[in-house]
């Protein structure tokens, strides 16, 4: 049955498989490394043209070490999930300098990497170095769990050890790298979460969900995501054709990005004036300005918890006081620096 499978997945990859992505079939560990951390957490369409603009501005691991946090950062803005910035300008650095720049060839040596995980180093290691590892990924569980019938939480002790014997037991070993990729293809293209093509599926005759109709039940997860909602009350204060800004420094969402004057509230939010000016008496008393414009609420869904923000522009008679942390930079200046996709969104419908 295992044999079967790998058999048919490999011919359907030779021959049916026209998944087109700029890394396939790539051997230079730097680009596979790069594309699997901008892929975490990321939609393929989305992070293509990342990768693309990261290849282009870098394109070499020495190239991206070399280069300014900021300027990084800069070029992530919009993905989220900013630890994986974080950690790849780390990992570039300890290659560059500490490895000459020669990447890592061997699983436990990748896997030590920061910002790297059991799928990332498998992934590397079979596609750089064609090394036996299986992968195991969103695709790759949704497929084995369908094919097997497999009830087991994937997100449980027992479901990850399942999955990993059965991934690694179905590896083909004198192609690791095409099956790995053969096997992630199909599970985006074919056994997709949603109204998976099975009729006509090269799977289908020995595939359990298709025999007993489970595919819209399988994978099963045991942990059912619980977001809670946050408040933020954003003021774009200017003064003299320049804007307060801070760089967030906490271990919290968008750290190391920049913000503007930020409240955070304790319960929903009211968009008027008078609440507005409330709210930044609490921040400045005796502040003195003018408010050009409140937004209704603006809102974002994250991995873990719900925002919902309020963004009010304010034009200041007098300068905030020196030592509030956040600095005064002219309009220019901040066309340069990294903020949230909270932020940038509203400023794409209202700039500057």
């Amino acid at each position: 049955m295992q044999k079967d499978f790998t058999g048919r997945l490999l011919h359907w990859n030779e021959t049916e498989n026209t998944r087109k992505m700029p890394w396939k079939g790539e051997k230079d560990p730097y680009k596979i490394w790069l594309s699997e951390i901008i892929l975490q957490q990321t939609r393929v369409e989305q992070g293509l043209a990342y990768y693309e603009r990261f290849i282009a501005a870098f394109p070499s691991i020495r190239d991206l070490a070399l280069a300014a946090d900021e300027q990084v950062f800069k070029l992530w803005e919009g993905l989220g999930y900013y630890s994986r910035c974080r950690n790849l300008l780390a990992t570039a650095r300890f290659i560059a300098f500490e490895r000459n720049g020669i990447f890592p060839n061997s699983y436990e040596d990748i896997l030590a990497l920061k910002g790297v995980g059991p799928y990332t180093a498998a992934a590397i290691a079979s596609f750089a170095y064609d090394q036996p590892f299986a992968v195991l990924d969103g695709n790759v569980f949704r497929v084995i769990s369908r094919f097997f019938g497999i009830s087991t939480p994937i997100d449980s002790s027992d479901g990850k050890n399942m999955y990993a014997q059965l991934a690694n037991s179905l590896l083909d070993f004198d192609r690791p790298g095409a099956y790995n990729q053969a096997i992630m293809d199909f599970g985006a293209v074919i056994c997709k979460p949603q109204l998976p093509l099975c009729e006509g599926c090269i799977q289908a005759v020995e595939c359990q969900a298709f025999r007993h109709k489970w595919f819209g039940m399988l994978p099963v997860k045991s942990k059912s995501l619980v977001r809670k909602t946050r408040f933020l009350n954003f003021f774009i204060l200017s003064y003299k054709g320049g804007f307060y800004v801070r760089q967030r420094t906490a271990n919290d969402i968008w750290k190391d990005l920049f913000e503007w004057v930020l409240l955070e509230s304790d319960a929903a939010l009211t968009a008027n004036d008078a609440a507005m000016r409330e709210k930044l008496a609490v921040l400045f008393p005796g502040w003195r300005g003018r408010v050009l414009q409140v937004s209704a609420p603006q809102k974002q869904q994250l991995t873990h918890q719900n925002i919902e923000g309020i963004f009010t522009r304010v034009e200041l008679e007098f300068p905030l006081p020196p030592d509030t942390g956040y600095q005064l930079l002219p309009a220019d200046t901040l066309r340069q620096l990294a903020f949230p996709r909270f932020i940038t969104r509203y400023l794409e419908k209202n700039p500057l």
